[in-house]
């Protein structure tokens, strides 16, 4: 016989179990809940099998929009009737949405004329990225052709119930959420998922278009698998995920002198120089600042803006000009009267500007040496 504390034990046990199995079957249901399997192409002249969407949301509504950029209200509106929709919630400093780019603006091109809308909503995360000529510029240099929509205000963020920057949502021709990705990949499923459901849009409609089969071909980034985090420098963005190492911390609405300790920690940025504290960037108020980051990744994104020219120094023991065969995209020479500078970065619009690109992941100090007053900057990004 079972003494009454094994006998408690036990019962306790099989609740754990239990329980344990319920929230698995809830968390199945879920995912089937956000993403359902989309039906093959029935046989010609045999009927489309009915589709129980009683689960499924309809797509809010597109509200509150600043601006409209390749289409108008009316247009948008009358184009989105019919359509498989993806809606691309990104905004144009931030690297993940742009890696994503590639592949939505491809399936533009393979997919817009056999049912496909895609509509980018662009939600900005800081003020500059409200500015619709910051938008368009981005719109044309990567060369997107649908339709985009300034979300200043969060208003269609909100309705979708979003918390995530890249994000893509995928409506049938009903205007049912058939899919949902957060974030990078995914894009073979993503791509499986618009064939299958511009299939089901044809026989519904009783047309008799031809979906392809094959998948766009984009090389995917490869991501290091263990890297140093986003950081942020407005103190606003912050909270919560402070790694500003140098001891005089944030100081709100403040200039700030500022020093490097001797004992640096990785993942850690520190400063040099006196900086204005806003809320979401810093900019530099002394003649000369620096930026002082141990960080392990192979790729270093800055987002950043105002007219500078920035000296980036990689150290790997005994302080080197970055080699140019680890120069990012933005990286180049600057040639003046009597001398030429590489390694140098020149900003000027506020965007994301590459300056450390490896085909490796490695751990190195990095330096960035500024001598222009009005420098800002919001976050480096990794990769």
């Amino acid at each position: 016989m079972m003494e009454s504390g094994a006998k408690t034990a036990v019962i306790l046990g099989v609740v754990i179990v239990a329980a344990v199995a319920g929230i698995s079957l809830s968390l199945s249901a879920l995912d089937e809940a956000q993403v359902q399997p989309v039906v093959e192409p029935p046989e010609p002249g045999v009927p489309a099998p009915a589709i129980d969407k009683s689960g499924f949301k309809q797509a809010p509504g597109i509200i509150g929009i600043a601006a409209y950029i390749n289409t108008s209200p009316e247009e948008l509106e009358a184009e989105i009737e019919d359509k498989v929709v993806l809606y691309d919630i990104w905004t144009y400093s931030c690297i993940n949405c742009i890696r994503t780019l590639p592949y939505i603006t491809a399936w533009d091109d393979r997919y817009a004329d056999q049912g496909l809308l895609i509509v980018g909503i662009h939600a900005p995360e800081f003020e500059f990225e409200k500015e619709l000529s910051n938008v368009q510029a981005a719109v044309d240099k990567h060369g997107i052709a649908y339709p985009v929509v300034l979300d200043n205000d969060m208003e269609t963020w909100k309705a979708f119930e979003n918390r995530y920057w890249p994000r893509k949502y995928i409506a049938d021709h009903e205007g049912f959420i058939r899919y949902d990705h957060i974030g990078e990949g995914s894009y073979d499923e993503t791509e499986r998922v618009i064939q299958s459901l511009l299939a089901e849009r044809a026989a519904a409609l009783g047309m008799q278009t031809a979906v392809a089969e094959s998948l766009v071909d984009v090389e995917e980034f490869e991501h290091t698998r263990s890297r140093t985090p986003e950081l942020y420098f407005g103190y606003n963005f912050a909270q919560g995920r402070n790694q500003l190492g140098s001891p005089e911390g944030f100081a709100p609405r403040s200039d700030v002198t500022y020093t490097i300790p001797d004992s640096l920690t990785r993942d850690y940025f520190y400063l040099s120089g006196t900086w204005e504290n806003r809320g979401g960037s810093m900019k530099l108020v002394s003649d000369v600042g620096e930026i002082v980051l141990p960080y392990r990744a192979k790729e270093v994104n800055i987002v950043a803006g105002n007219s500078a020219d920035l000296q980036v120094l990689l150290v790997t023991g005994d302080g080197t000009t970055l080699p140019e065969q680890h120069w990012g995209s933005d990286v180049g020479t600057l040639v003046g009267q009597d001398t030429a500078q590489t390694g140098i970065v020149h900003t000027e619009e506020h965007r994301l500007y590459n300056i450390v690109q490896s085909q490796e992941a490695g751990s190195h100090l990095l330096h960035i040496i500024v001598e222009d007053p009005g420098f800002e900057i919001f976050t480096f990004t990794f990769g």
